[in-house]
């Protein structure tokens, strides 16, 4: 059984590895500032619960009934592992854009993360992973008259990529009740967009247009601390922090300009004008930050929140300044687990948990702040043990809303699903008894 698991996740690490550059897995105008829509570092357990991240490491207890969990978002967790541990997913999500006019939907879904963690020692683990760092995909126009002639002009602005994020962590306790952790981070991508100025209404007019192309990799560090403060016999407070260093990484950026016809309902290019490519320049990214706490009893409940800021004004391409804005947000969740102990019940070992999320995000659009807000909910499943391996199915689902209809913007109302497989197993260790 555990053979036959290893080659299922040797196998989605191959697929997953082979579609490691990000894909477009949205369609949002919000995409189209910065690096698109961050994604966060959160798998699903963190994210059904508003996706609080700084205060939680592994719960105490029980230990062959409480599995690890990996909480990339702050690598001091990583000192709490005692078993190796391995967590693949997959997202789905239904978007709906509206603005006071017209509405639209779509639905996408892809592999969303996978992830190890492997203890060194008593008081130290490494992990290592891929998931996705942010998504660049939108497609929108817009329409004008051209003088006082009848025929419309149609601006479309489409986009497509986004980045990837592939870290390398370890994280370590200092002392009994303080633990550090850092991650080396290597982020890589293509952000592709074109500006197109057609003419719908005339088959012969030339249309025209403007494609960049940005290939961007570059290293950046994510680092944390956690210190737990045992309140009582039965409950604990651990106190949270965690933030990223900031960095300048590379982006080699092709250009070109062409012309074409609409025939029939094809597409046909009539004329390169302009390309030009090797063109190379440095992307700044901010310093992030994240403090919260995670109150918890013993085998039973946890509630926790997060405050996080990000120092998007800094944010440049090369000498280029988008005007982003600074974003912060506010994080609350819980978890309840009735009885973890239960053997009468299937229901009673399933935790349960529910949040809500709040960020101003850093974009703004006619001086009008981009919002986002959602609620969360989501359960873990447990699955029947095999010797010394431990399973869980966590799902969890996003109810949100980004954007206003204010000014004519867009608003968009969101779903979004998440499912994550975890799997505990002791490695490394020889058995007794063959």
């Amino acid at each position: 059984m555990i053979k036959n698991l290893n080659k299922v996740a040797v196998g989605i690490l191959i697929l997953f590895a082979t579609n490691a550059t990000a894909q477009s897995t949205g369609n949002s105008p919000y995409a189209h500032f910065g690096v698109g829509l961050l994604k966060g570092s959160l798998l699903p357990q963190s994210r059904a619960m508003g996706g609080i991240s700084a205060g939680i490491r592994k719960r105490e207890g029980y230990s062959n009934i409480n599995l690890t969990n990996i909480n990339i978002a702050n690598p001091a967790s990583y000192s709490s592992i005692d078993l190796t541990t391995f967590d693949v997913g997959a997202y789905t999500g239904i978007r709906e854009l509206s603005n006071n006019s017209i509405s639209e939907k779509s639905v996408n879904g892809t592999l969303s993360h996978v992830a190890f963690a492997v203890p060194v020692n008593r008081s130290s683990a490494l992990s290592f992973g891929l998931l996705p760092y942010s998504d660049y995909g939108y497609n929108y126009r817009t329409t004008s008259k051209i003088g006082s002639e009848i025929t419309n002009a149609a601006s479309v602005y489409t986009g497509e990529g986004g980045l990837s994020k592939a870290y390398l962590g370890y994280g370590f306790r200092i002392s009994k009740n303080l633990s550090l952790g850092i991650n080396a981070v290597y982020l890589f991508g293509n952000l592709k967009e074109v500006n197109s100025l057609e003419f719908p209404q005339d088959p012969t007019a030339l249309n025209s247009s403007f494609q960049t192309s940005k290939s961007v990799s570059g290293l950046n560090v994510d680092y944390g601390l956690q210190y737990v403060v045992k309140t009582s016999a039965v409950t604990r407070l651990v106190l949270g922090y965690s933030g990223n260093s900031g960095s300048k990484i590379s982006s080699r950026i092709s250009r070109l300009n062409s012309t074409y016809r609409y025939s029939n309902g094809d597409k046909s290019t009539t004329d390169t004008i302009a390309f030009v490519d090797g063109l190379s320049t440095k992307l700044t990214m901010p310093m992030t930050h994240t403090a919260g706490f995670a109150f918890e009893r013993t085998n039973k409940w946890l509630i926790g929140a997060d405050f996080n800021f990000g120092k998007w004004s800094n944010y440049r391409e090369g000498t280029i300044y988008p005007k982003l804005h600074d974003n912060y947000g506010v994080n609350v969740g819980a978890q309840i687990t009735p009885d973890i102990t239960a053997v009468s019940s299937y229901f009673k070992l399933v935790d349960y948990r529910l949040g809500f999320k709040y960020d101003r995000t850093y974009i703004s659009v006619s001086n009008n702040d981009i919002k986002q807000m959602a609620f969360t909910f989501g359960f873990g499943f447990p699955l029947p043990p095999n010797r010394s391996t431990f399973y869980k199915i966590n799902l969890s689902a996003e109810l949100g809303q980004q954007g206003t209809l204010t000014n004519n913007l867009v608003r968009e109302r969101y779903v979004n699903i998440h499912l994550g497989f975890t799997m505990n197993d002791r490695w490394f260790i020889k058995a007794k008894f063959d």
